[in-house]
This record gives C-alpha cells, sequence and structure tokens, in this order.
C-alpha cells in the first residue's frame, strides 16, 4: 500500500496555503448562501439574489482567513521539523497552539493564551484520531505467516466433521 507523500517544505506552505483557501471559499459560500437566503427579504427571487450577493462579498473574505491560517499553521510547522530535526504528531500540536497565540495577539495576553491552548488541545485531538485510526487500520493489512490465523477471533483449527472418518458423534 502506497503512503502519500507531503510535498518539501518549502512548497508544503504554499500547497497548505492554497487547500485551506479552497476549504473555506467553499464551506463559507455554502454558508454564506444560508445566511444570506435566510436574511434577505420575502419572495424567492429576493431571497436568492440576497444569498448570491452574500456568497459574493463573504466567501473570498472567510477563505482568506482560512488561508491565513493554513500558511501560518504551515510556515510554524516546516520551522519545527526543521529546528527539531523529525516530523511526528508534536510538530503539529506546536505548530497549532503558536497559530492560535498568533493570530489572536491584537485581543491581548490573556486571549493568546486561551486561543494557543485551545489551538493545541484542537490539534491534539486530530493527531490523537489519526493515530487511533491508523494503528485501527494497520491490524487488518498485517501480513499472516503461513500456519497462521488471519481472524483473531478463531482460536483454533474447526473442528473435524462427526462421521467421516468411523468417529463417533457424542450425541448419538
Amino acid at each position: 500500500m502506497e503512503e502519500y507523500a507531503r510535498e518539501p517544505c518549502p512548497w508544503r506552505i504554499v500547497d497548505d496555503c492554497g487547500g485551506a483557501f479552497t476549504m473555506g471559499v467553499i464551506g463559507g459560500g455554502v454558508f454564506q448562501a444560508i445566511k444570506g437566503f435566510r436574511n434577505a427579504p420575502s419572495g424567492y427571487r429576493r431571497r436568492m439574489t440576497g444569498s448570491m450577493l452574500a456568497v459574493r462579498q463573504r466567501a473570498p473574505v472567510i477563505g482568506g482567513q482560512f488561508a491565513v491560517w493554513g500558511g501560518l499553521f504551515s510556515t510554524i510547522d516546516c520551522s519545527l521539523v526543521y529546528l527539531r530535526q523529525k516530523e511526528d504528531p508534536w510538530n503539529s500540536i506546536l505548530s497549532g497552539a503558536a497559530t492560535g497565540g498568533i493570530l489572536s495577539a491584537r485581543a491581548g495576553l490573556g486571549a493568546m493564551a486561551g486561543s494557543a491552548l485551545l489551538g493545541g488541545v484542537l490539534l491534539a485531538m486530530i493527531e490523537g484520531v489519526g493515530i487511533m485510526l491508523t494503528r485501527f487500520t494497520a491490524e487488518q493489512f498485517k501480513p499472516v505467516g503461513p500456519g497462521e490465523i488471519s481472524d483473531p477471533t478463531v482460536v483454533g483449527p474447526p473442528p473435524p466433521l462427526g462421521g467421516l472418518g468411523g468417529e463417533q458423534n457424542s450425541y448419538q
């Protein structure tokens, strides 16, 4: 099974920034379409116009905010990979915490600490779920040697069929 290979670090930043922008525009577009439809004056035509207007005005802004988050996160992640000389979940957790803190720096030290804690906890949960899924799915691809049983619920070989080899059934 071929593993997904990530881009090398300088290009990873651009790739993650573009992916975050795309995700923000699509998600923001859906959200703004619903919001614009609900907040427009009555009438189907006015609601559709309000929906499209909200998407056109706000979706690129939301996409830009996602792109800033993705670019900053990826930049910090690449810097940690370079400094620590290894790629592990701690890089992502620390990057999430640092990104949350940096992006809320204008709101003060308390908001920075809260956002950093929230970013670190969220990324720790995401990494934990990823590790758990990797371990869970790795069991099904574990190679089975000759004579081994592939199903861990089966304890041994199946019992012999009664009456075929001169054996007597116990229920007779």
